[in-house]
């Protein structure tokens, strides 16, 4: 039994909620999807779940086959937390559940953002239409960790490693990142109070870069509803 609470109903879209519709279930998987992770890794991309609440989602999404745990070769040799190949096909879906809840008329739009949630979001609202023509390759410093982004061809690909000989290096926060890329901040102005550092390259193609991801509309809310629904 992976679950103790079921919906008894046989709609396949019922049995995925058996299996991911606990709370914090689909934001472990989230933080799995961009590579394997330790335990302390998940727990500081999800600062708000309990040890005790990540260790039971851990064992749920284990026994679903959704999640496995393994050790790494040495020297490293640790374990790890890993999606497996059926795991990692919830990445489409948690995208499009992204896309959905960003047009909330109450989305939290300045609420922290974890490393991982940053780089889904980029690939989630990536415009190809902004980036007709757009050839560039960035590698981002987000903490320790280094992505490398390459823009090519009206497609975005975006995983985890360095950049071989990279327009730019650009280091910075999810935040300031998110803020510039979709809330209109000021990359000038990242720029010059070192929330946002060019470390090597053109700041042209960093500026270029953040401009190429648009959120969609929000939904009206329900007071703006009524009140056209009045005139």
């Amino acid at each position: 039994m992976v679950m103790t609470r079921k919906y008894n109903d046989g709609c396949a879209g019922a049995h995925a909620l058996n299996l991911v519709g606990e709370r914090w279930a689909l934001l472990v998987v989230r933080e799995l999807l961009l590579g394997p992770k330790r335990f302390t890794d998940l727990r500081a991309g999800l600062p708000e779940i309990s040890p005790n609440v990540l260790s039971q989602r851990l064992t749920e999404l284990e026994q679903a086959s959704i999640v496995r745990r393994v050790r790494l070769l040495p020297p490293a040799g640790t374990w790890v937390y890993e999606l497996t190949d059926w795991g990692l096909e919830l990445e489409p879906v948690i995208c499009a559940l992204g896309r959905w809840g960003a047009r909330s008329p109450t989305m939290p739009r300045h609420a922290p953002l974890s490393i991982d949630s940053l780089v889904l979001s980029f690939r989630t609202m990536f415009d190809p239409i902004a980036a007709r023509g757009v050839d560039v390759t960035l590698e981002l410093h987000l903490a320790e960790h280094r992505f490398r982004a390459t823009v090519a061809d009206g497609t975005l690909t975006l995983v985890r490693g360095q950049a071989r000989d990279p327009d730019a290096v650009v280091a910075a926060d999810p935040g300031t990142l998110a803020g510039i890329a979709y809330d209109g901040a000021s990359f000038a102005e990242a720029v010059r109070t070192g929330q946002l550092q060019v470390v090597q390259g053109n700041k042209a193609a960093v500026r270029q870069f953040l401009g190429l991801f648009t959120l969609p509309e929000r939904a009206p809310a329900l007071d703006a509803v009524a009140a056209s629904a009045a005139a």
